[in-house]
């Protein structure tokens, strides 16, 4: 061997270059200037000057060493291209060694602290221009590798072809490679220490990915979208706070509607735009929230068990086509959620579970690094780039895509070290205690970057607990979240509303004791995905009595949902009074709306929406105890019951009844604290929503009759399973 190292010779053959720019490229090697190529596979490789396009020498086959081209010059032409040549092809390509590093001293101290709250504008794949040629730049974290490489359809999944160029003691590797563009197809490539050789890794960072059940990552352009939301950017700080009407519609991309004359695809981002959008602006709701679109391999997940967290998921279209998307709910002024899972990561093996070869992502013993009720990993939030992955994750998303906030997914499993675990199968933190301190004190700091970098968005936790403070900023204890997600008032309803109506008035309290804590987090009240799969059946179907029934059932359900202190969300096909179970490979039942019940339950949840959104009293208060006032709580025997909603300086208060009976309870006398006329602004029972039309033809006029602790009362019809609104005629402030 002439021109190279016997080690390095050997280490270059047998893929663990762990330092290639010390070897490749142009170096000066027995006083003169060595060009050494690593081209396996090829016939001949030229050294041509960049300038003139001349030849300036030709690189000849090292003995023993198959691929490694070289030649020697007593002068140098640092900027060089190589014309290659195989079979009767021939092509010019620049050769990747002969570039400086991209990432610079700050990145990598940024990177190396753990600070660095745009890692995803650093690492992964980036089209770039650097030192005046186009190419990508490949960069990843895997500090205990040996060796890294990018493979992809560019060189034959090679990894000996592509060894990177491992920077300072960040544990990041890095290459920039001249001719890859967008579109490409790519992995890394990586030997563990004890030089085991891994299954190939999509990039963490990667902005795109193939179509499953292929798991290769795609080179995406972030740059050169123009938005055009900018009216929506500046108001949505004030259409998002607690003050305002806030009602959610959860979709499932993959399910909501297909298009059944082209082999029942599920819709694209497109499509979405120019069909879900207008459906849920008609339906009155002010936000979207889709369950994850961070890229996932398994459909069955529904995308809790995200591999690609930056990247929205190809099974509807590229990242820009998502961008237009969420354009057109601005455009729509409708806001867009996203559910986000940082909780824990699938154990595939093109994930990030040992990545390097170590524990990098997860944590190293199973009994905190392994969720028992899913079979995924759980990343270990008290590595500080673990939280620097994740949190700069959520401003991905909030900055890049413009989603206006975050629903965070299975809070409760990250705050608690013992979660669906058995004595033993635990290790308590520092203190003794069952608290994940190192979880809690990410998902602090990832609401206070969230809120503190990116204005006007809003953070909703699902905590299906009663630990304290969830909404309470961060700065009084609080793990700073905007909202959560009110799962005990979801129980407690639903099951009162799967018992027959006769057996009602025995467990009354499910349907008041929501208001005990109801002040004490800025709760959403959720009827998400998860009440009607793995055999939970639909709502519909959850409800008792005939078919009329069920449906009077839901109606009156949905109108003390919106009459109770609260956010509102539904999911997609509990509009539709949908019969069967949610199924993700099918769409929803959108025939059914040939029927006149369910039109009528598409039509209530409309009029509730714009009800709930045009009166101040339904939400100014929505979070404070002053905003809601029992008027009859106690009626157990006729499963009544009765409140007030104030807004703030409300000159307008409503008065909700609900009947859960299947009974009509006439001359039914409600105490209400302000003389005047009260008009029916909504009943549930009406002929449109399906309902057998009976109620107070329109209004009530209220007597000097006492009732209810008020010296005035309303004397009122109310249909058998129905919710009613009332609101008093003309402005005068409740007492």
């Amino acid at each position: 061997m002439k021109f190279i190292k016997p080690k390095d010779a050997e280490n270059l053959i047998n893929g663990t270059l762990g330092d290639p720019f010390s070897i490749l490229g142009l170096h000066e090697w027995q006083g003169k200037a060595t060009y050494r190529v690593y081209y396996p596979e090829v016939d001949a490789i030229d050294v041509i000057n960049i300038n003139s396009g001349e030849k300036i020498a030709s690189l000849e086959e090292e003995d023993g060493v198959p691929g490694l081209f070289v030649t020697q010059l007593d002068k140098a032409a640092p900027e060089y291209q190589l014309r290659v040549k195989k079979g009767n092809e021939t092509w010019l390509t620049d050769d990747p060694y002969r570039f400086e590093p991209v990432l610079g001293e700050l990145d990598e101290h940024l990177i190396g602290e753990g600070a660095h709250k745009q890692l995803w504008r650093k690492l992964g794949a980036k089209v770039i221009e650097h030192e005046g040629v186009a190419g990508t730049h490949f960069s990843v974290w895997a500090p205990n590798a040996l060796r890294v490489s990018v493979v992809g359809d560019f060189n034959n999944w090679n990894g000996r072809q592509y060894p990177m160029r491992k920077c300072g003691g960040t544990g990041v590797w890095e290459i920039f490679l001249p001719g890859i563009s967008e579109g490409s197809a790519y992995k890394f490539e990586l030997i563990d220490p004890s030089g085991n050789l891994l299954p190939q890794k999509a990039d963490p960072f990667g902005f795109g990915s193939e179509h499953p059940p292929k798991t290769a990552s795609i080179v995406r352009r972030l740059e050169g979208h123009c938005w055009s939301d900018g009216e929506w950017m500046k108001k949505r700080q004030a259409l998002q706070c607690v003050d305002q009407p806030i009602s959610i519609y959860e979709v499932h991309l993959g399910s909501w509607k297909r298009k059944m004359d082209d082999g029942g695809r599920s819709l694209s981002y497109v499509e979405h735009a120019n069909e879900l959008v207008p459906y849920v602006k008609k339906l009155g709701f002010t936000h979207i929230e889709l369950m994850p679109i961070s890229e996932f391999p398994f459909d069955g997940s529904w995308g809790y068990q995200p591999i690609g967290l930056f990247a929205p998921t190809i099974r509807y279209g590229t990242p820009e086509e998502f961008r237009g998307f969420v354009e057109a709910c601005h455009d729509a002024d409708i806001g867009l959620l996203l559910d986000w899972v940082p909780g824990h990561f699938p154990e595939d093996e093109h994930g990030l579970g040992l990545f390097d070869g170590t524990h990098l992502y997860e944590h190293s013993d199973r009994k905190e690094g392994f969720h028992p009720d899913w079979n995924t990993l759980i990343y270990n939030f008290g590595r500080r780039e673990i939280a620097n992955y994740l949190s700069s994750n959520a401003l991905y998303w909030l900055k890049e895509h413009h989603v206006d906030g975050l629903r965070v997914d299975a809070v409760a499993s990250m705050l608690y070290r013992d979660y669906s675990r058995k004595e033993g199968e635990w290790i308590a933190n520092k203190h003794g205690g069952r608290e994940n301190l190192e979880a809690i004190d990410f998902l602090r700091h990832v609401n206070e970057i969230c809120y503190g970098e990116v204005p006007g968005i809003m953070t909703a936790a699902e905590e299906s607990t009663s630990f304290p403070d969830v909404t309470k900023p961060t700065s009084a204890g609080g793990l700073g979240f905007g909202y959560k997600w009110n799962m005990g008032w979801m129980n407690d309803t639903l099951s009162y509303m799967q018992e027959e109506p006769i057996n009602r008035k025995y467990h009354h309290q499910k349907m008041t004791f929501g208001i005990h804590y109801g002040f004490s987090e800025n709760f959403i009240l959720p009827l998400s995905h998860d009440e009607v799969v793995h055999g939970k059946g639909s709502l519909v179907n959850k409800m008792p009595g005939n078919h009329q029934e069920q449906f009077a059932n839901l109606r009156a359900y949905y109108g003390f949902m919106w009459g109770h202190p609260g956010k509102k969300l539904l999911f997609m096909g509990a509009e539709l009074a949908q019969a069967n179970e949610w199924n993700h490979d099918a769409s929803l039942d959108w025939h059914l709306l040939e029927h006149e019940l369910n039109r009528g339950v598409q039509s209530l949840i409309r009029d509730l929406n714009f009800l709930y959104r045009s009166t101040p009293s339904l939400y100014q208060l929505d979070c404070r105890a002053e905003g809601f006032r029992w008027i009859e709580e106690n009626d157990s025997d006729q499963s009544i019951f009765a409140w007030l909603r104030l807004g703030l300086q409300d000159r307008s208060p409503m008065l909700v009844v609900s009947n859960m009976t299947p009974v009509e309870r006439t001359n039914y006398r409600v105490g209400v604290p302000l003389k005047g006329r009260w008009i029916e602004k909504l009943n549930t029972d009406a002929r449109e929503y399906g309902g057998s039309g009976r109620g107070n033809l329109g209004s009530v006029d209220s007597q000097n009759i006492a009732a209810s602790g008020h010296a005035n009362s309303v004397d009122l019809t109310l249909p058998p399973l129905s919710t009613l609104f009332f609101q008093l005629e003309g402005n005068r402030t409740a007492s």
